[in-house]
């Protein structure tokens, strides 16, 4: 399906990152073995310890795209995001200065760390951790799943997307747009159950690929650094493979299976060991930027993605 690319810069002349997808994400946590029973037990995926005591968790020929780190929390730490080569690098560093936006060209010892040739860092108007990298070092070894999952959907489109908290939110929204070159997909404007009046703004956001949204934004702080993150598969079955594992595991599953009306997505959620969510699914939609028309949507779903299944489980633990 064929993509509009995105502009490196816009009418006034601002220069803008081109981002080609998400690549990876940084996790903590206080429980190694619980995060490499859950990778590799739950999600099917393959794993390799590091020099510093943490884990690198595979999914396809990339080294990792989730380096999971020791830490004093359960929390998520950073996403990864790649641009194309050198010269779309130097033009991500340019957007930063241009912005006057702090950041951090990693050493040697860091790049080594996350398998990159460079790696920028820097914070959003939130908070949120982001590293820019280009250069991935692989060596294209045969992914070969502990529980025979088939495949994750990644290649020219990221690993998937995130979704993360962005309590300054007009900033925030701002800055992805203006700095990191985000387009807007879609709008949710969601009013929480029991509330009156207030309302949540949630912005789904694309960068230079096909996948609906890379990255959503949500008008809240979350307590774990992110709502959720989003892995893909190729079929139906692997789906339902994966809830079978999680049940066994017994893992908190934080939404049932449904089909989400914007990206199309049937999936269905669970907690991972750092806190956030892991949204696994399948049949994603991949758009083409010059036919799609962004709309506000207000139902998460077309059916199913009951997210209350989690307080429930709380419930029922504590009687």
């Amino acid at each position: 399906m064929p993509y509009i690319t995105q502009n490196h810069g816009d009418e006034k002349g601002h220069i803008m990152m081109d981002i080609r997808g998400l690549a990876y994400v940084v996790a903590q946590t206080t429980d190694m073995p619980r995060w490499k029973n859950y990778a590799e037990n739950v999600l099917g995926m393959m794993t390799a310890p590091t020099a510093n005591g943490g884990l690198l968790v595979r999914m396809d020929e990339r080294q990792f795209r989730f380096a999971v780190e020791p830490g004093a929390r359960d929390a998520y730490a950073a996403s990864g995001w790649e641009v194309a080569g050198q010269a779309a690098f130097d033009q991500a560093v340019q957007a930063l200065r241009a912005a006057d936006v702090a950041h951090v060209l990693e050493d040697a010892a860091f790049c080594r760390q996350r398998c990159a040739q460079q790696v920028v860092s820097f914070n959003d108007p939130s908070g949120n951790r982001h590293e820019v990298v280009w250069g991935f070092k692989s060596d294209f070894a045969h992914f070969a799943s502990p529980k025979g999952v088939s495949r994750f959907i990644t290649g020219s489109i990221g690993m998937g997307h995130t979704v993360l908290p962005a309590p300054d939110f007009a900033k925030t929204a701002a800055f992805f747009k203006d700095v990191m070159g985000f387009g807007l997909s879609d709008i949710m404007n969601f009013e929480p159950p029991g509330t009156e009046g207030v309302v949540l703004p949630i912005h789904f956001l694309h960068c230079n690929n096909g996948r609906h949204h890379s990255l959503a934004i949500a008008g809240f702080p979350v307590e774990s650094g992110c709502v959720h993150v989003m892995v893909e598969v190729e079929d139906m079955p692997e789906v339902g493979r994966a809830m079978d594992r999680m049940r066994e595991h017994k893992v908190q599953m934080t939404a049932t299976l449904g089909q989400h009306t914007n990206d199309k997505m049937i999936s269905f959620y669970m907690r991972t060991p750092s806190n956030f969510d892991i949204e696994f699914g399948y049949n994603g939609a991949v758009i083409d930027w010059g036919q799609h028309i962004a709309h506000e949507f207000t139902r998460v779903s077309l059916w199913g993605h009951d997210f209350s299944v989690s307080q429930q489980q709380l419930l029922d633990k504590e009687a």
